[in-house]
């Protein structure tokens, strides 16, 4: 679940480092979180409301998992009414922080953002995923792959001693190269017994700016790709986030850790070939 970026904050600040017994925590969190997305895939077709998808998930967490659902009743602030579902589902050109709802139904051609984050003993684990429904358009398609592949891009900037800006310079380039772009306002976090712990990770940048890293953090690299231009606007709920010009938008997140020689990914879904066995690049 994206964190806001505060535009005016300008100090530096690190991820808090865990321990390996925290982390092992987090790898439970984050493998649990990844179980979801990897169970709810076969029931995102056209037809169905996101408010089922929803539903089910919430179920899954609870009562198969053991978990609680972190975005149920979250509120950024006191000014921001709770959270009043389980999951994201961000459909077409909403960015991120789409309300589940019975009366938004998939259709052929849509494409959604499923944002899962569960609580383990404590701890989090946060990721979300893009879904087809049906078969997409040509911009669609390109737009989530190479979205996908920013994600991927950012984490392969994780290692001791690399700065948080490596990640999002990295993941703007990349984007950029593509004629897509970065949203501004909405990026990634740390994470662990907090939902949205310090830093930020921004999605653009400049390599060298931030915080150092090192052995033991834990944050999200959450990219938000938009097929048109960057600017976004909130809806009247508060926190549904859309494009402005009403392009699509695409999100990919994982949860990691910086380990002694690069990252290992916490929220690693089976399907990602990409990865070694030990969820390490």
């Amino acid at each position: 679940m994206p964190r806001t970026h505060q535009a005016a904050s300008t100090r530096i600040v690190a991820p808090a480092r865990k321990s390996a017994a925290e982390i092992e925590k987090m790898r439970v969190a984050g493998q649990l979180a990844a179980s979801v997305l990897e169970m709810i895939g076969e029931f995102v077709v056209s037809g169905v409301s996101t408010a089922e998808l929803d539903q089910r998930c919430h179920d899954f967490i609870v009562n198969d998992l053991a978990c609680r659902p972190a975005p149920l009743n979250y509120r950024a602030s006191a000014h921001q009414p709770p959270f009043p579902k389980s999951i994201c589902t961000s459909v077409n050109h909403v960015v991120c922080h789409g309300i589940p709802s019975e009366s938004k139904v998939l259709r052929r051609g849509d494409i959604v953002n499923i944002d899962v984050t569960v609580v383990k003993d404590g701890w989090h684990g946060d990721t979300s995923k893009m879904f087809f429904v049906g078969e997409p358009s040509v911009l669609a398609k390109r737009l989530v792959r190479v979205c996908q592949e920013c994600l991927y891009i950012g984490i392969e900037q994780v290692r001791p001693g690399a700065a948080l800006g490596d990640i999002g310079a990295a993941i703007q380039h990349h984007a950029e190269r593509n004629r897509f772009s970065v949203v501004r306002e909405y990026g990634g976090h740390g994470i662990g017994r907090v939902f949205h712990e310090e830093p930020q990770v921004l999605h653009y940048g400049r390599r060298g700016a931030g915080a150092r890293l090192e052995p033991g953090m834990t944050f999200t690299i959450e990219p938000m790709i938009n097929a048109g231009a960057h600017p976004v606007k909130t809806l009247k709920d508060r926190w549904t986030v859309v494009t402005k010009d009403h392009r699509l938008s695409a999100q990919w997140e994982h949860t990691l850790v910086v380990t002694d020689t690069g990252a290992e990914v916490l929220t690693r879904r089976r399907e990602e070939t990409a990865f070694d066995a030990s969820g390490s690049l």
